[in-house]
């Protein structure tokens, strides 16, 4: 067995540089040591928390591009204060400036290629103030891309334990289903192309339809208050019809009795009404042939004892009306004669008096020639009229 000794410098060298690195903190392994070839972080970078749900196999001192450009590198990645995400620490160069809810996206370099942290900003006009050092990129700002590993998985899973293997069961079905049926799936196959054509050919409609049915959501929204105040109305109304029911029921009942026995009573006089209806028929053709006479006799009727003609006669409060009275005692008594009853009989003292006056007129009989009549009026009437002795 061969002993190597260590000489006393070699010693004093590890020795050194093991307690540098001890007084310049926690030490983390060769994730401390800085590599070559780095993105330049500058002399003054700020630091920025970023929240994943998954890093994959990010690894410390992984680099941090902005639009593919190396603007720093992953110091650290711990577990975040909810126990369940990862959170990464990012060093950036201090002349890097994006906004305050920046986007941190896992990528990866190439397809088997390291992963790196990409920044960039929202869309734009959605920037919001400056990413500061402190900063945190809560997981709703996060995401990663598919992993090649998981996508073979898929594959692997997909043709080993999926569907594929049933393939040839689910062809030997179908040809099952269809051997024989040929000519309906040929029908119903036609039918479908119609439906679709005739669907395709209606499209304008259909999107008027839609439109229309979209107007009137938006309408009904805006007048979701006074829809609810209606249908708040609506339920005491509801609640009467409610306890009401059985009142509701019983004049229902008592309407079909009734209409039951207006229909025998219907039946029962179809013969009597049939023929009041017949007898009503000449009067109903007089009137038909009375035609205008009949409402300008409802006219006079308002108006008696004036017709239409008197009413242009009136002049604000007085009537213009010339009347010609005839007081010849022959025209009087020869009218009065001419009547076959007294008009003045219904008079007290004048009624009789009239009588013999115009009995004597009408019913004596001529006197004989060069006679003297000895009747009291009539020889009066006979002086009066020039025809006494």
């Amino acid at each position: 067995m061969r002993v190597t000794r260590l000489r006393p410098a070699a010693v004093a060298l590890v020795a050194a540089g093991a307690l540098t690195l001890a007084a310049c903190g926690e030490y983390q392994g060769v994730y401390d040591l800085p590599l070559p070839g780095g993105a330049d972080i500058g002399e003054h970078p700020y630091r920025v928390r970023a929240q994943f749900r998954d890093v994959l196999d990010l690894v410390p001192q992984s680099g941090v591009r902005v639009n593919e450009v190396p603007v720093g590198r992953v110091e650290r990645i711990d577990l975040a204060p909810d126990g369940w995400t990862a959170e990464v620490t990012l060093a950036v160069n201090g002349d890097i400036q994006l906004p305050a809810n920046a986007l941190a996206k896992l990528r990866q370099s190439s397809l088997l290629g390291e992963k790196y942290v990409e920044l960039a900003a929202p869309p734009a006009g959605q920037e919001q103030g400056r990413l500061a050092d402190g900063a945190v990129i809560t997981l709703d700002r996060t995401n990663r891309n598919t992993e090649v590993e998981e996508v073979l998985g898929a594959l692997s899973m997909l043709l080993n334990g999926g569907g594929v293997e049933q393939l040839q069961t689910i062809t030997e079905e179908l040809n099952a289903a269809a051997a024989g049926n040929e000519e309906q799936i040929r029908a119903l196959l036609t039918n479908v192309d119609k439906a679709v054509s005739t669907l395709d050919s209606r499209k304008g409609d259909i999107t008027r339809a839609l439109d229309g049915v979209n107007r009137l959501s938006a309408t009904l929204a805006g007048q979701r208050d006074q829809i609810g105040e209606v249908i708040g109305d609506i339920g005491p109304g509801l609640r009467a019809l409610s306890e009401q029911r059985q009142q509701l029921v019983t004049m229902l009942d008592s309407l079909h009795d009734l209409s039951g026995v207006a229909v025998d009573t219907v039946d029962r006089s179809q013969a009597d009404m049939v023929a009041d209806l017949q007898a009503l028929t000449p009067s109903l053709r007089k009137l038909a042939e009375a035609g205008e006479n009949l409402p300008k006799s409802l006219e006079l009727l308002l108006t008696f004892p004036f017709v239409d003609a008197a009413v242009p006669a009136v002049r604000g409060d007085y009537t213009n009306l010339y009347v010609k009275l005839d007081l010849n005692l022959k025209d009087l008594i020869d009218n009065l004669s001419r009547s076959q009853q007294n008009p003045l009989q219904d008079l007290p003292l004048v009624g009789s008096l009239t009588d013999g006056l115009l009995g004597g007129v009408t019913a004596a009989p001529p006197p004989a020639s060069g006679g003297r009549s000895n009747s009291g009026f009539g020889g009066i009437l006979g002086s009066l009229l020039g025809g006494g002795g």
